[in-house]
């Protein structure tokens, strides 16, 4: 029987997870914070009143075992000067198939079974989440996008009001052989994952081995500055009784002109491992080069990062 994976995160990150380990004998389920609240998924969420979508979209594409076509089509924005502008395809379905089913947990099985996934995608909440930042000055800031494009440091994260957790996630959680962290946000993307109790509970209840999958580059306002372990400290203050048990870090050689490229054009660096720090941790430290190049731009190996979590799940 496979082992049971469950993914929290969202994003870039998890996708480009997910990409990989579906080509692994793993059950994967990915669980998904609903809070984005910019671009098409913003305007989707103000006009119909319902959960994010967009980190929804790019993770059931992710797991799309179709047609490349259709992973194209699903991620397709329109450039146009009518109200389509800036939304995706995969929003608008999804938008519409929650519409129709009347919950976005439905609408997700439908889209499911016509893009043949390999795996389960799971909201966190069916409600319209808004997720709030306290920045280390103490002043508040409202919403996700505004959260991110907030100059200042965050401090905390926690919900406007707090969320019905999906029953699925928690019985996902309790139920897997390995929980794992996904690289992205630190705070929009995972952490906000983490901020309720129900979650919480579920993972001290479950016996899967907690992995953490770090950031290879810094996020301005998010992780200016950060090492690996600032990024398990942090995770670690969410978590309960259980910890990060495992991290997987890039000690790959970045070629000086992607660091260069990235701290110019974004304002990030690379994630230093701080080796003396993690060595007073109770963690088991992976290390690999993981660094690929697509389109430009500087990202994970999803096969060989995979294989080191099938490798873990198996020990």
């Amino acid at each position: 029987m496979n082992k049971k994976v469950v993914i929290l995160g969202g994003g870039t990150g998890t996708s480009t997870l997910v990409r990989g380990l579906k080509q692994f004998p793993v059950d994967i389920s990915v669980v998904v914070s609903v809070c984005d609240d910019g671009r098409s998924t913003g305007k989707l969420r103000q006009e119909f009143d319902i959960p994010a979508v967009g980190d929804l979209r790019k993770v059931l594409a992710a797991l799309s075992d179709t047609e490349p076509l259709f992973e194209s089509l699903l991620e397709y924005r329109f450039n146009t000067t009518s109200d389509l502008n800036g939304h995706t395809v995969g929003n608008l379905l999804l938008a519409a198939l929650c519409n129709i089913t009347g919950n976005v947990s439905d609408g997700i099985k439908s889209l499911s079974k016509v893009l043949n996934i390999k795996g389960s995608v799971l909201p966190l909440t069916e409600d319209n989440v808004t997720l709030i930042g306290v920045m280390q000055d103490d002043s508040v800031v409202e919403g996700e996008h505004n959260i991110t494009m907030s100059e200042k440091a965050i401090k905390d994260i926690y919900y406007k009001q707090a969320p019905l957790i999906n029953p699925s996630v928690i019985k996902t959680i309790k139920e897997a052989d390995m929980i794992i962290l996904s690289m992205g946000s630190l705070y929009t993307s995972i952490s906000c994952n983490l901020i309720c109790k129900d979650v919480i509970d579920a993972i001290d209840e479950s016996k899967g081995k907690i992995l953490y999958v770090c950031n290879m580059f810094t996020q301005p306002g998010e992780t200016d500055d950060f090492t690996v372990s600032d990024h398990i400290n942090v995770l670690n203050n969410y978590l309960g009784k259980r910890k990060i048990q495992t991290v997987i870090v890039n000690d790959g050689k970045i070629p000086k002109k992607y660091i260069n490229k990235y701290h110019r054009e974004e304002e990030k660096d690379p994630v230093v491992i701080d080796n003396v720090s993690l060595n007073k941790m109770d963690v088991n430290v992976i290390k690999d080069n993981f660094i690929t190049i697509e389109s430009g731009s500087l990202k994970h190996d999803a096969i060989k990062l995979s294989l080191k979590i099938f490798e873990d799940i198996i020990k």
